[in-house]
């Protein structure tokens, strides 16, 4: 039987231990970005993340929809919507976006904020630009066209 006890979690607490990571980018590793985030606690079939950083992160998609709340600061969601370009949407503090399942989308924030995730992280499809487009070859041929079609009118170089 199936533990009838509540997760507590001080988000507080969590986040004081956290540093920001100023200088984010899509090339940026885990090891690099190591004691900016934390995973929080499983909620359902994934998991809770909060983290601190400034910068631009990878273009990612889940097979889920990813609830995100910015607690302090100011971060820019960059989303592909439908077939045109990415539409962007600024998330100040106390603001929360829910991003559909399979959008393709990333984040952005010069000065930097908290937040937190729920997320399906291990089954997450990320990309990040600079990839050629023979690396590109992770999903349906469906889904790399319309991902190198967003890669494309973002950084025409790539390619």
């Amino acid at each position: 039987m199936e533990s009838r006890t509540p997760s507590i979690i001080d988000l507080n607490a969590e986040l004081a231990k956290l540093t920001m990571f100023r200088g984010l980018t899509p090339q940026t590793t885990r090891a690099e970005r190591r004691g900016s985030g934390t995973q929080l606690g499983p909620y359902r079939d994934g998991i809770l993340i909060a983290g601190k950083s400034a910068g631009t992160s990878h273009w990612e998609t889940h097979p889920e929809d990813e609830l995100v709340h910015v607690l302090e600061g100011r971060k820019t969601l960059e989303i592909v919507c439908d077939d045109g370009p990415p539409k962007s949407f600024v998330l100040r503090a106390g603001m929360m976006a829910v991003v559909p399942q399979g959008a393709w989308h990333r984040f952005k924030s010069a000065e930097g904020g908290k937040n937190w995730r729920a997320t399906l992280p291990l089954r997450s499809a990320t990309v990040e630009l600079g990839v050629r487009r023979n690396i590109v070859s992770f999903a349906s041929s469906a889904l790399r066209s319309m991902m190198l079609g967003v890669l494309l009118s973002i950084s025409p170089s790539i390619c």
